[in-house]
């Protein structure tokens, strides 16, 4: 396993690192303002643009 820090907004960070890969997990919420919603800004983005399957995990 190998951690890598990248700067930059999130959702766009992992979907770029998502270019090839055969699955992007991403957890259901963050900790902005909207902690009822039922995904949160990041994970929303990710499951709508990233160029692989998404998996929300709760």
């Amino acid at each position: 396993m190998r951690s890598t820090a990248v700067q930059g907004h999130a959702a766009a960070v992992l979907i770029d690192v998502a270019a090839g890969a055969k699955m992007l997990i991403v957890g259901n919420r963050g900790r902005g303002e909207f902690r009822e919603a039922l995904l949160g800004s990041v994970s929303m983005h990710c499951a709508q643009h990233a160029p692989c399957p998404v998996v929300v995990m709760r």
